[in-house]
């Protein structure tokens, strides 16, 4: 992939080239962030990534996720996102893991946390976010967590920060106060600055009762196309640059 990867040559030299293509990179989530941040790593010559998500590509995953074309609904995400990877980087090693990640069960996933260079944490769900940032510090591995991007607009308002200096963001809230409780000090976070705004109710759409921030919502959070893609660009662009050491 030299040729493919000439232009980001120019920028790190085929040193740091070569330390990209050892690496191996966990992704947790290929939604609307993960995604971006996934295809944003295997363009910059990530030679090794696992992904994981148990989700299927749908509908209402089309206004911001770039995984999903109408070819890819009704298919399995990690499918959809290896064979993108792999039409990108034919070499790429992809770790699939349609799963969907349970602090109690994590054991039966095989997952080798030690194995990974560095973690992408784009999931939502506060119980699985709180135990993958706990595994990550417990062995010393780099982590950057998604907060918060749904009922937001703006993207330049996106931030590189550690956790305890986010506000505005209800589910950096939750996290904060879980990782206080486990003895956790910092964590390094994308997040919004942005007042998140109140979800619509849309025409002939039902209640949503998933759980959100660890409690039943009304109805799913809006979203665009905007902050959630630059969002996983950002964490793309850490995760390279702290990989090369071109800043800490």
């Amino acid at each position: 992939m030299r040729e493919e990867l000439s232009r980001i040559e120019k920028m790190v030299g085929a040193e740091a080239l070569e330390k990209l293509a050892n690496s191996r990179v966990a992704v947790f989530g290929v939604g609307g962030v993960g995604g971006h941040a996934f295809e944003a790593l295997v363009r910059s010559g990530v030679g090794e990534i696992d992904i994981v998500d148990a989700d299927v590509v749908a509908l209402s995953n089309l206004n911001r996720q770039i995984i999903a074309t109408q070819a890819t609904v009704g298919i399995t995400k990690v499918d959809v996102a290896e064979e993108r990877a792999k039409s990108i980087n034919p070499a790429i090693v992809i770790h699939k893991h349609p799963i969907f990640y349970l602090p109690e069960k994590k054991e039966e996933f095989g997952l080798e946390f030690d194995k990974f260079d560095y973690i992408v944490d784009a999931i939502d769900t506060v119980a699985a976010k709180l135990d993958i940032i706990e595994e990550a510090t417990g062995r010393g591995i780099p982590i950057i967590s998604a907060m918060g991007c749904g009922n937001r607009f703006d993207p330049s308002k996106l931030v590189v920060t550690d956790i305890f200096k986010t506000f505005n963001d209800p589910l950096a809230k939750v996290i904060r106060k879980g990782l206080k409780e486990r003895g956790i000090k910092k964590l390094k976070v994308v997040a919004s600055t942005e007042v998140p705004t109140e979800p619509l109710r849309v025409d002939g759409e039902e209640a949503d009762q998933a759980q959100t921030f660890g409690k039943p919502e009304s109805r799913a959070p809006g979203s665009n196309a905007f902050v959630p893609g630059a969002a996983g660009l950002l964490m793309a662009s850490v995760v390279v640059r702290e990989l090369i050491k071109q800043d800490k």
